[in-house]
């Protein structure tokens, strides 16, 4: 399978059975996908496919054949998700940080949602990620402020926008 993973093509092969989440952690050493539950219910594994969430540990990984996967690692060179990061720590949203990864690809999307984001928003966008600390509170505030900042700066406004709602598949 050909996919292009944080910007990178990438050419492997999987047996059909394999999911994404093994494909990174295993074969790519890109760790910072957790693994929790492995079905679909706590979001930890969650990356992006083609731009949208998904659970990596219930996609199969032949899934991105010819698609573009984003995870955690990829923060480096995404000035939005560095945003993201920031806000995080400002604000103290990561607490163990083990679930941190997936709500941040989480949140991505909403970057491109129309402005203001609204703290409903927010909550729908990280519907299908289970944070054990409960620190859901600083992680809204972080959402926001991040979001809203990113988009004051770039004049975005709702009429220019299209949205990007989480849709977790």
């Amino acid at each position: 399978m050909r996919t292009k993973i944080n910007g990178e093509d990438v050419l492997c092969r999987v047996p059909s059975n394999y999911t994404l989440a093994e494909l990174l952690r295993e074969r790519l050493n890109l760790t910072g996908t957790k693994l929790g539950c492995n079905r679909a219910e706590c979001g930890v594994c969650t990356v992006l496919l083609d731009d949208l969430p998904v659970f990596a540990c219930t996609s199969l990984a032949v899934e991105a054949d010819g698609r573009s996967v984003e995870t955690i690692e990829g923060i480096g060179n995404d000035p939005v998700l560095g945003r993201l990061r920031d806000a995080f720590v400002e604000v103290d949203a990561l607490q163990c940080g083990f679930c941190t990864p997936g709500i941040m690809m989480s949140l991505k999307p909403l970057f491109r949602a129309p402005a203001p984001v609204t703290r409903d928003q927010v909550k729908d966008a990280i519907s299908g990620n289970y944070c054990r600390c409960g620190a859901y509170q600083n992680i809204f505030r972080a959402a926001m402020q991040a979001i809203n900042e990113t988009s004051s700066s770039q004049g975005r406004s709702k009429e220019e926008e299209d949205g990007g709602r989480s849709m977790h598949q």
